[in-house]
């Protein structure tokens, strides 16, 4: 970077996506003042931003996103006057936001995701009379938003202030977004009533309130919003029936209203007809709905009417003394019991649809005998995993605890990343999630966990490459076995890709995220790095939740995300031709036979088709009767892992094929 000081012309430098690491040089302030483009984004810088970055006062974009940038926001970016997209998202940058960012009225852009801000939103940013687009989601912002914020009426493209610790109400000036296409207020504490302005902004396609403490009625006035395609209001403290209204929204395509207070006749029409992509649970006072909602029928009687004299009214007079003196007793308790454990509380901020069940940091630790070494069942990018036992409904149940490293960079956002993933989706071949714990530990650090339904024989990764103390214990797959697992996994991606609420990539795909159960049947898992294609904008703002830096794992990622390519499900495409080609095989993406260009895809290309069964697992038995279905396997691995995206298939027609393929080989060994 020094050498560049000299160049004095110099308008636009971009070293974006490389590999580049070390300490942000301070030379960076020396740089020619005519520059007016500095893009540094995905890369591995570290330290801190310069003091002098005010001196180049030109600059219109600056992104730094995705990095390993430290320190406090510089006040001095607010000299930048003519600054016009700024993205320092994605980075370690704390401390709070300078009020001089309000300076930089020409702002169109501001990404100041995922790092660790604190304090509060200034209200300086009304300033932001061009601005389009702001996105301060996952930081530990508090305070209220402020009403010259939420008042920007130039806001079109969206607004993301989720996964915050903001509290106070909504501002009503919320109504003059009436160009924003999407907002994102979710996974905060914000309480009060939902405000009926909302209704004003009638261009809005994502409306996010989940994990609030949002009260009242659905207001009448969202009536309005007949463009929604996405609508979570779920885990809040909403009250009231379910407004018919939705039924006519022709173009919404997930609803989720699950964990309120909701009550009465669920409508049947529209998008209630579809029970994928709704979500109802925990709204125990609703009835009736499509069938297989399985809710009880919604009752006609009024059994006021009949008991209007005054003896009745005496006996509801003393039951509710005798349920007050109760609720006070139960307050009590609860005081006596939680308040002295100081930061000891639980906050179960995720519950499966059909799942209630709520566990605490204590109950974890002797679940896990205290998270004991000889429970360790496994260890990954940000955190371990543990085998355990809970209580569910007074009987024990085994289960697998995945205890979060959050000393791990990236490890709170791929917690919440996978609780967001989980939530909504279910299907026979995803590693089921019972329940997550955000607490504290006995010395008062955070502490956050997952925990899921145990699989008895282990991972993928185990079975296709046992250490050598389990090689000998025919832990081996046949080749029937692997291709009901090969199955298996792609049923799994046709339904996160097509077939759930909302299309979402996976990102990292390999055996060791593939889970066997009793029967031997797949289930994939581990959604920390999952991305969700319901939004459509630049990679940064996909999902303010998706974890960054390298989408997967070395030898499944896709060449193009190499490149700086988002996220897409033709990458999962990739990452399970690799995996399949491994499977049957035996052979890692990473073995020490594939350098100076070789890879695995070209070392099974060059056999194909003829040698086929020279490069395959020599622990599969090579009869004759085997050999074409096997061709048939690896060339649908080698159609899946071309290196050009286009040319990959799609997992609905692959998932297809290997049930072909697997039906043919069943018939040709029947008499």
């Amino acid at each position: 970077m020094m050498g560049l000081t000299n160049c004095t012309n110099l308008q636009h430098l971009d070293v974006s996506s490389n590999m580049l690491g070390g300490r942000m040089p301070n030379s960076i302030a020396n740089l020619s003042t005519r520059l007016e483009t500095l893009l540094l984004r995905h890369n591995h810088i570290s330290g801190v931003i310069p003091d002098g970055v005010g001196k180049l006062i030109n600059l219109s974009v600056l992104d730094m996103s995705t990095n390993l940038l430290q320190g406090s926001l510089h006040a001095e970016i607010g000299k930048l006057w003519r600054l016009q997209y700024l993205n320092l998202g994605e980075n370690m940058i704390y401390g709070e936001i300078p009020s001089t960012l309000g300076n930089l009225t020409k702002m169109n852009t501001l990404y100041l995701q995922q790092n660790d801000l604190e304090g509060g939103i200034p209200s300086v940013f009304g300033n932001f009379q061009n601005l389009e687009l702001l996105n301060l989601s996952s930081n530990k912002l508090t305070g209220a938003i402020p009403k010259e914020v939420m008042g920007l009426s130039s806001l079109s493209i969206f607004l993301d202030l989720s996964h915050n610790l903001l509290d106070g109400s909504i501002p009503s000036e919320v109504g003059n977004l009436k160009n924003i296409g999407k907002l994102n207020l979710s996974h905060n504490k914000l309480s009060g009533q939902l405000p009926g302005a909302i209704g004003e902004c009638q261009i809005l396609e994502s409306l996010q309130m989940e994990f609030n403490l949002l009260e009242g009625e659905i207001p009448s006035s969202f009536s309005k919003l007949k463009g929604l395609q996405q609508l979570d209001l779920s885990h809040n403290l909403l009250s009231g029936r379910i407004p018919i209204y939705l039924e006519g929204f022709i173009y919404l395509q997930y609803l989720n209203l699950s964990f309120n207070n909701l009550e009465g006749d669920v409508p049947k029409e529209g998008i209630f007809s579809n029970l994928s992509a709704i979500s109802l649970s925990g709204n125990d006072r609703l009835c009736g709905g499509i069938p297989v909602l399985h809710l009880p029928a919604c009752s006609t009687e009024t059994p006021w009417k009949r008991h209007k004299s005054f003896a009745f009214k005496a006996i509801i007079i003393s039951v509710a003394g005798v349920v007050l003196c109760l609720i006070i007793l139960l307050c009590f308790f609860v005081t006596r019991k939680w308040i002295p454990k100081s930061r000891m509380k639980s906050l179960s901020i995720f519950r499966l649809r059909d799942m209630h069940v709520q566990v605490s940091y204590d109950e974890l630790s002797r679940a896990t005998n205290g998270f004991s070494s000889a429970n360790l069942i496994g260890a990954g990018s940000f955190g371990s995993v543990y085998k355990g036992i809970i209580m569910d409904h007074g009987s024990e149940r085994i289960v697998a605890v995945k205890v979060l490293n959050l000393q791990r960079y990236g490890a709170s956002r791929s917690f919440m990343v996978e609780c967001k993933a989980l939530r909504n989706i279910r299907h026979r071949n995803l590693v089921k999630i019972f329940t997550s714990c955000s607490s504290v530990d006995h010395h008062g650090n955070d502490f956050k966990a997952l925990v899921f339904e145990f699989m008895p024989n282990g991972s993928l990764e185990e079975r296709l490459h046992p250490n050598a103390r389990e090689a000998h214990q025919s832990r081996g797959l046949s080749f029937i076995q692997r291709l009901n697992i090969a199955i298996d996994i792609a049923s799994a991606l046709e339904y996160l890709h097509r077939l759930g609420p909302m299309p979402i990539v996976h990102c990292d795909l390999k055996p060791s995220n593939v889970l066997l159960d009793n029967d031997l049947t797949a289930h994939v898992g581990d959604f920390g790095l999952a991305r969700f294609l319901v939004q459509t904008h630049c990679e940064s703002s996909q999902s303010s939740s998706s974890t960054v830096g390298i989408k997967g794992t070395i030898g499944y990622v896709p060449p193009e995300y190499g490149m700086g390519n988002q996220a897409s499900t033709s990458g999962d495409v990739y990452s399970y031709g690799i995996l399949l080609l491994e499977m049957f095989t035996g052979k890692r993406p990473t073995d020490d036979k594939f350098k100076d260009g070789l890879n695995l895809h070209k070392y099974v290309q060059m056999a194909f088709p003829e040698q086929v069964m020279d490069v395959i697992d020599p622990r599969l038995f090579s009869a004759e009767e085997y050999e074409e279905c096997m061709v048939s396997v690896i060339k649908y691995g080698l159609l899946c892992s071309k290196e050009s995206p286009e040319e990959r298939l799609e997992m609905t027609e692959v998932a297809k094929e290997m049930v072909a393929i697997r039906e043919k080989f069943l018939k040709g060994l029947s008499p």
